[in-house]
């Protein structure tokens, strides 16, 4: 059954050896995201990643290995901490796991991970089936599982950000945070895909993931970040399944 879930942002950086002079200034972000895996990991041992992806909707085998080489370092991380594969890492192994399997190890828990990813440009539709037939797996599972969702913010904070100054980015983060912290589903499923999209916020589509899966339990959220480094939006919640 789904009993937990942690919600996290994706930038290398929160990797020390990727953030070299930055490593200070992320490190509460860092804290943050280490604080609620040691958490997920203490609630279940078996954990399904959702994260947006390019190559649109497919399913990735906790045995798989990845490296953070393309972003500069090559900082190996397994997406099974219980049982690390010894096969060579994939070098093309999206963001959104590699950062699921660095938390993982870095949190210390040992636990297996199942990717579940997403197109950025995945319609409402298509996340809430997903998150539908996952509610559904997850609820026949004898064991506890937990959902990690990993997934920036809008990228348009300030006029150096990535995507520059775009207005609406701070309203658009005002209310996920609000509705994270809340534990709204409904809200969450609600999110404008178009506005999303032209904010550059990588977290629109598991998001709306996370709100099909989670729909028709209760859940008290917690926040544990939410600001804009650089511009970016990066926020960290923690949900725990209610009676």
């Amino acid at each position: 059954m789904l009993t937990s879930v942690a919600v996290l942002p994706q930038p290398p950086l929160l990797v020390p050896e990727l953030a070299t002079g930055a490593a200070a200034e992320t490190a509460p972000l860092r804290a943050a995201c280490v604080a609620v895996a040691a958490r997920l990991g203490a609630a279940a041992r078996h954990w399904v990643a959702v994260g947006a992806d390019g190559g649109g909707r497919r399913s990735v085998d906790p045995r798989v290995r990845g490296t953070f080489a393309g972003y500069g370092v090559d900082v190996v991380v397994a997406l099974d901490t219980a049982a690390p594969s010894s096969d060579p890492p994939d070098p093309w192994l999206p963001l959104p796991l590699l950062i699921a399997g660095w938390v993982a190890g870095a949190a210390g828990v040992a636990v297996s991970i199942r990717g579940e990813l997403v197109g950025p440009d995945a319609s409402p539709e298509d996340c809430v089936a997903l998150g539908a037939a996952l509610g559904k797996e997850l609820a026949a599972e004898p064991g506890p599982v937990g959902l990690l969702v990993v997934g920036d913010g809008a990228t348009t904070h300030t006029e150096k950000a990535p995507g520059h100054l775009d207005e609406r980015a701070g309203p658009f983060d005002a209310a996920v945070a609000a509705t994270l912290a809340a534990a709204d589903t409904a809200a969450l499923a609600a999110l404008d895909p178009v506005l999303g999209m032209q904010l550059h916020a990588a977290g629109r589509a598991p998001w709306q993931v996370l709100a099909a899966a989670a729909a028709g339990a209760r859940w008290s959220g917690e926040l544990l970040y939410s600001q804009a480094p650089y511009g970016v939006a990066y926020h960290v919640a923690y949900w725990t399944r209610r009676p």
